[in-house]
């Protein structure tokens, strides 16, 4: 492949929130992470990946990550977020397999924002597993290691003749034991071994890796009520704030009365919050907050509060209108972002040609928590408990919005009620340290109602996607041409680059895996109107829905089977070298050498999923099968979707097939769960999904008009088939590569069950006679 004209940004390895939020706090915004080398570059450092190209790595230390007492308890810290993702569970099991630590005897406990001790925090992306399997084995064969050397001075023997096995040390040839308690004393000042002398177990050795059964462990506490989100932070004294925002991104407090808001029994303060002019980046809106002595005091009072906005510029912002726009640019010549062969030619020759264009509307994360946040301002410090995914981010912005040293803010980090992405931007723990440091010596709460988050996020991306491709005599593709168009997110935290960035295209579009000889991606400008922000799977959303949609179009032009066709469109198993064939190539922060885009693992997956979902049976009238296929965050994911639509237009999924490789399967139960999950939420966004605008605002505001999928809408039954692979092929992500399949499957199965061709989601009532 060769490349015939350059996107108009920086080749970008690895982006991540805590990036560019680290340049923001410096004063300087600064994108990318790090900058890939081009070909000629004087640039002296290789390019880092994974764990050591974020923001403070990794620590393999065993002193941060381990606690041992004298009763024998291990307690396990984890420096990452857990939001129902299950990763307080599956980063200390890897930590206590090799520890060869008793897990019914292992507690875990939550770091707080401090990345140089603990290493990088950011729980996005995907890439807790995957970054710190190896970093957490390491940790945990230090530990071992250390136990073994106390345990063999004891006994006054060597270290070869003991060995650590499920929580106790052993001599063998005396048949002496010490438990993991009576040793704890002796590591407290002992060395960390050096790396050369740490030995991993072998795959045949683990206790818990790889292995199904494991006590979950928050799952007691969360099914009996004594789990602590960041709503349930209780403290002494605590007063609460509800926040007025502006409606429109950009917008300011012209005037406000707040007389009848202070008069409201309960109402303690009014306070002004100035807000960041864009782009925002993750600061605060800014409005008028009133304090009170309860929540519902403080949400009569605002209430109460009149307020005059002044809406700036992005007033104008209106879904209908935008939506046209968005289809003219998509219309017009993009920049080109990978080229191959002449498609111009190539369409010309076409025996048939086919075209459609693909509507994705902006969807907010609607976490079932809504975000919250408590901070306390005493004696020249800040402590914030809140419910956040990065909260080494938010301890450097309150720091920074406070005029604190990072020393004198500490930020804790209680369990998310969903995160998505939302909880990356600590907007409203800097809201709760504002207004607590406006009431010193007061712990202040800061609540947003279902409102407030519905109507004041970061959005995801709205999106039109136009493909168009020739198909010759035997019907096979021949010409391949999309045109993404969609504003960026980089619109947050620098002047709008009207056009997406390697980041957003490398997520299942600039490495588009299909074997066909006149191919060319394309990017058209989008101008950014609102928030824009992280959101579970990113642009890879957008591009499965339309690539995948479009395959299948395709292959009902063609007149064959849509596996089939989908197989011979992937083509042969090969090894796709995306960093030769795109200059600004993006992949996931991973090294492409480890990390390839494998097409035979993608062809796998589609038959593994296809096959157990019995393709081709005979379905009940109004029944049909879809299916897509998608890479995203270095793991391959295909769904099968079986859909129900009765002579009404009504939709039921009775089942879905999903065949997962993301590597070597850590850990399987969190991987079937993530799996079930995504399905979940990939059918609440297909279905019911779409945040508009009119006037710059929100026209949604709670569950009754940005619905997500009940129990009876939900999948009837998702089956998860793990596609195993070796040991030395690395783990992928798991968190987000469910979702981007969903909704494409779901379209097709509309379209095998009914005809009818679904481009614009949600599908919503379109099937309604």
């Amino acid at each position: 492949m060769t490349r015939t004209d350059d996107v108009a940004t920086a080749s970008v390895t690895n982006v991540s929130r805590r990036c560019v939020l680290k340049g923001l706090v410096a004063g300087t915004f600064v994108l990318a992470a790090t900058v890939l080398p081009r070909s000629g570059s004087a640039a002296d450092d290789p390019p880092k990946f994974g764990a050591d190209g974020m923001p403070n790595g990794v620590s393999r230390n065993p002193h941060v990550f381990l606690a041992i007492s004298g009763d024998g308890t291990v307690t396990i810290t984890c420096a990452r977020s857990e939001m129902g993702q299950g990763v307080r569970t599956g980063i200390p099991l890897i930590l206590a397999d090799e520890l060869e630590a008793d897990w019914s005897r292992v507690k875990v406990s939550q770091a707080p924002g401090d990345e140089p001790t603990y290493g990088n925090q950011d729980t996005d992306g995907s890439r807790s597993t995957r970054h710190f399997f190896k970093p957490m084995r390491e940790a945990g064969a230090a530990g071992r290691l250390m136990l073994e050397a106390a345990a063999a001075r004891r006994w006054g023997v060597p270290i070869a003749e003991v060995e650590a096995t499920n929580h106790q040390v052993l001599h063998w040839t005396s048949g002496r034991a010490l438990g993991y308690g009576d040793l704890a004393r002796d590591l407290v000042d002992m060395d960390v071994p050096p790396a050369d002398r740490i030995r991993l177990k072998k795959p045949s050795e683990f206790r818990y890796i790889g292995k199904d059964g494991r006590r979950i462990v928050d799952a007691m506490d969360i099914t009996t009520g004594k789990a602590v989100y960041g709503q349930d932070v209780v403290m002494p004294g605590m007063v609460f704030a509800v926040i007025a925002r502006p409606p429109v991104l950009g917008g300011k407090v012209a005037s406000f009365d707040a007389s009848l808001a202070r008069k409201v029994p309960g109402v303690k303060n009014v306070v002004a919050i100035d807000g960041a002019s864009p782009p925002v980046a993750f600061l605060p809106s800014g409005g008028i907050a009133i304090v009170a002595d309860t929540t519902w005091a403080a949400m009569k009072g605002r209430d109460a509060l009149k307020v005059t906005w002044d809406d700036g510029p992005h007033a104008v912002y209106d879904s209908k209108t935008y939506r046209e726009e968005l289809a003219a640019s998509a219309r017009r010549p993009g920049t080109v972002v990978r080229a191959e062969g002449d498609l111009d030619a190539a369409l010309e020759k076409a025996s048939r040609r086919v075209e459609a264009e693909y509507y994705i509307p902006h969807l907010a994360h609607a976490t079932m928590e809504t975000p919250s946040a408590t901070a306390l301002v005493k004696d020249g410090r800040c402590e914030v408990w809140t419910s956040v995914q990065s909260p080494q981010a938010a301890r450097d912005l309150v720091a920074k919005t406070l005029g604190l040293d990072t020393a004198a803010v500490k930020v804790n980090v209680t369990l998310l009620g969903g995160g998505f992405g939302r909880k990356s931007k600590p907007d409203f723990a800097v809201e709760a340290a504002i207004l607590a440091n406006s009431m010193p010596g007061t712990p202040v709460k800061v609540v947003w109602s279902r409102e407030d988050d519905i109507r004041n996020g970061f959005y995801h991306t709205v999106s039109l996607e136009r493909l168009r491709a020739g198909i010759d005599q035997t019907g096979a593709v021949t010409a391949w041409h999309h045109n993404t168009t969609a504003p960026s997110i980089v619109s947050l935290f620098d002047a709008d680059p009207k056009r997406l960035v390697p980041f957003e295209l490398g997520m299942g579009f600039s490495d588009t895996p299909f074997d066909v000889p006149n191919l060319k991606l394309e990017n058209g400008a989008a101008e950014a109107h609102t928030k824009v922000g992280w959101f579970r799977s990113v642009n890879n959303i957008s591009h499965a829905f339309a690539i995948q949609s479009f395959a299948a179009e395709l292959a009902a032009a063609a007149g064959r089977d849509p596996r089939d066709f989908l197989l011979d469109l992937i083509g042969p198993p090969r090894l796709l070298p995306i960093e030769k064939e795109v200059a600004d190539w993006w992949n996931y922060g991973e090294d492409p050498a480890v990390y390839t885009v494998d097409t035979g693992r993608l062809r796998r997956v589609l038959l593994e999923a296809t096959t157990k979902a019995g393709w081709g049976r005979t379905l009940p009238n109004g029944h049909g099968l879809g299916l897509a296929v998608h890479r995203s965050f270095v793991s391959y994911i295909a769904t099968v979707v079986e859909v129900a639509v009765d002579k009404n237009g009504q939709v039921s999924v009775p089942r879905v097939d999903v065949a997962v490789d993301c590597g070597f399967a850590v850990n399987p139960d969190r991987i079937r769960s993530q799996i079930e999950g995504a399905c979940v939420m990939g059918h609440s966004l297909a279905m019911f999904g779409e945040i508009t605008f009119e006037a710059g605002r929100v026209q949604q505001g709670n569950f009754d008009d940005y619905q997500i999928a009940r129990m009876a809408d939900a999948p009837r039954e998702t089956r998860v088939h793990l596609v195993s692979q070796d040991f030395d092929v690395p783990p992928g992500g798991i968190g987000e590569p469910g979702v981007p399949p969903y909704a494409p499957a779901l379209a097709n199965a509309i379209f095998a069950a009914t005809g009818k061709r679904i481009r614009s989601l949600p599908i919503g009532t379109q099937l309604k006679a």
